[in-house]
């Protein structure tokens, strides 16, 4: 199974590459892509954030608050919902520059699929955390 150290490294890794992506979507591409195409793609960027920054605030929960192997499974569900959500934000918005124009069809509906990851990451932090008893916290 996935070792902590990596996913924190990992989340690290995809953070820089947020603020990477950022900076060239409010310079490089402001000027290539359309206002609705340029607000999707800096959609993209704020969740693969906020998902980093989440991935690193719950591996610093104490594990009476929440088990190691609880973390890592959230986090994994995280890691897979920045891949398959903003990574195919970034595509989808960027294929004309790409050179991939035909690929919408296909990557249109990986989008919601990394939603929906986020989504049951979400709840199953609430849920392991709804779990614990109170006098664990």
């Amino acid at each position: 199974m996935t070792q902590p150290k990596t996913i924190l490294a990992s989340a690290a890794a995809l953070m820089a590459l947020a603020v990477v992506l950022g900076a060239l979507g409010a310079h490089a591409l402001q000027s290539q892509l359309n206002p609705s195409q340029l607000a999707s793609f800096e959609t993209g960027v704020r969740y693969q954030a906020w998902h980093c920054i989440a991935i690193l605030a719950l591996h610093s929960l104490p594990v009476n608050v929440l088990a190691t192997t609880t973390k890592k499974r959230i986090s994994i569900m995280f890691l897979i919902g920045i891949i398959l959500f903003s990574f195919s934000i970034y595509i989808l918005n960027t294929r004309y520059l790409l050179g991939i124009e035909d690929s919408a069809g296909l990557l249109g509906p990986i989008t919601p699929i990394g939603g929906l990851f986020f989504i049951a990451g979400w709840i199953w932090l609430a849920m392991s955390l709804l779990r614990n008893k109170p006098e664990s916290l």
